[in-house]
């Protein structure tokens, strides 16, 4: 379930993807990560990690951090320093009421996820990194999909994750998902003002 590769393209941002970072989602996570190759970053660094299997706890829980699987995590962003932070996920189908519902404000603070395409679900980092170790600019997202995705789920993953890969600054990352997405970019931007204020959408 291991997997770490760095991919070095000279001048540029560096961007770091790490999957299963709790639990058995690294299980699922690794053959998408698997997919990324040299010819999807033109400039820059990115670094992919995918972590062993670990007890479940939340990234919005504090003792995450405290653990080893979190420890980690926190060592690979303080090592990297990336401008660009993507947490691949899975999820099992019946919790995705309980990632998108707008109950989620309430029963775990944070904005719902947002769909989309075929069960493909995007958001925000967890907030106990995004604005304590990231800097305003910084783009930090969380990317799920079903833990046993259908053919078409797991394509979309790995096209976002392509997406995200080829974006060499912030603004093209944006740009590149309002072409893709634009109604889940809006309600992403409307979401993160809600929830960090001034920092940007994702």
């Amino acid at each position: 379930m291991s997997y770490f590769k760095i991919i070095d393209k000279g001048d540029g941002i560096t961007r770091l993807f790490l999957g299963g970072i709790h639990g058995k989602e690294g299980l699922s996570t690794v053959g998408a990560l698997q997919e990324i190759g040299d010819e999807d970053v033109t400039s820059g660094k990115l670094v992919i990690h995918n972590c062993d299997e670990s007890p479940y706890v939340s990234t919005l829980n504090h003792d995450y951090y405290q653990s080893k699987v979190g420890k980690e995590v926190l060592y690979l962003i303080n090592h990297y320093q990336p401008k660009i932070y993507v947490e691949a996920h899975c999820y099992k189908n019946e919790n995705y009421l309980k990632l998108t519902s707008p109950q989620r404000w309430t029963e775990s603070k944070v904005p719902p996820l947002i769909e989309l395409e075929s069960g493909v679900l995007i958001g925000s980092a967890s907030p106990l990194i995004r604005t304590s170790i990231f800097a305003k600019d910084d783009v930090c997202i969380t990317l799920e999909m079903p833990c046993k995705p259908t053919k078409k789920s797991l394509d979309v993953y790995i096209k976002v994750l392509r997406n995200i890969a080829a974006s060499g600054s912030r603004d093209e990352l944006e740009k590149h998902m309002i072409d893709l997405y634009p109604n889940q970019v809006e309600t992403a931007k409307k979401y993160a003002k809600e929830f960090f204020g001034n920092y940007p959408p994702f």
